[in-house]
């Protein structure tokens, strides 16, 4: 007879275990805080403070109460329009020269220094071992009337140019446009070459070969390789340049006159000597508001968000 045999029982199926509870998942969030308060405390409660400020109404004598009073607004814009277009004039030359400096020295540290890389470097970021104030008073000397530079610049009759052009006064550069210009790009130089550096030594030397190999000149290498693959640093160095220069009031305060003023100076004026809190106020929301604008439509038409 044939035996049926038994079918051996099944094992038991062990159960899957539970994920172990995710711990930590916190702690980044605990690691932010400390920055959000800062931002709080530090950048959001005094911008809203000021946004009280700039629609409030009365005198430092009987006191300020908000009232909404956006007329300041007006008010403030049509009468310093004038510093306003300068500032943006000012800061945007100064940003041109810096790109115009920056560049090339760039380009010399990222690809050409070799051993001598990390002192020009030092170069680049030793003003920031003195002070601003040090630096912009320097420039006093520098561009004094009857100097060394004064006298070159009349010589190469380049006064002669920039006297036609309204940025200097017959043999005088001190109390003029091109010195605000000069001490505004001596000053933020650095914050042009620094981004630029970065982005260039992000390139990979091969491309270049590969350029090289498809018998591309150099003229055509920099110009469909090396500078569109920098327009981050390019961007970078642009937007960290032109928003201090265009609030800066120091250069324009030591280095230019009354008629080169710039918006800076206003704020200032109004904040410390005329107490005229809600005309400050205004007037630094407006030139806040302006830089965004530009800010982004210039990030939107150079087509790229990938900043250094």
């Amino acid at each position: 007879m044939a035996t049926v045999t038994e079918a051996p029982p099944l094992a038991p199926v062990p159960e899957k275990p539970k994920p172990p509870r995710k711990r930590g998942r916190w702690t980044p969030y605990w690691l932010l805080l400390p920055g959000i308060l800062w931002l709080l405390i530090f950048f959001a409660m005094p911008m809203i403070y000021q946004a009280s400020t700039s629609v409030q109404t009365g005198s430092l004598e009987e006191g300020y109460k908000v009232t909404w009073h956006f007329a300041t607004y007006w008010d403030a814009l049509s009468e310093y329009y004038p510093q306003f277009l300068r500032s943006v004039l000012y800061a945007g030359s100064a940003t041109i020269l810096c790109l115009l400096l920056g560049y090339p020295l760039a380009y010399l540290i990222a690809f050409r220094a070799g051993r001598w890389r990390n002192l020009i470097m030092i170069l680049v970021i030793a003003p920031f071992f003195t002070s601003f104030l040090i630096r912009t008073l320097a420039w006093k000397t520098i561009l004094a009337d009857g100097g060394p530079v004064v006298g070159a610049l009349n010589t190469l009759h380049v006064l002669d140019v920039t006297s036609w052009l309204g940025m200097t006064e017959g043999d005088r550069v001190l109390a003029t446009p091109l010195a605000v210009v000069c001490g505004l790009t001596y000053n933020f130089l650095p914050f042009m070459v620094l981004p630029l550096y970065t982005s260039l030594e992000r390139i990979d030397p091969r491309l270049h070969e590969a350029a090289g190999d498809l018998y591309a000149r150099p003229v055509t290498t920099f110009r469909r390789v090396t500078f569109p693959l920098s327009m981050p640093g390019v961007v970078s160095g642009t937007l960290l340049t032109f928003i201090p220069a265009a609030g800066d009031y120091v250069n324009a305060d030591l280095l230019g006159s009354t008629d080169t003023r710039m918006v800076g100076n206003v704020i200032q004026t109004q904040f410390l000597r005329i107490l005229d809190y809600p005309t400050a106020a205004a007037l630094s929301f407006i030139l806040m508001a302006a830089i965004l604008v530009m800010v982004t439509l210039y990030i939107r038409r150079s087509g790229t968000e990938d900043l250094v």
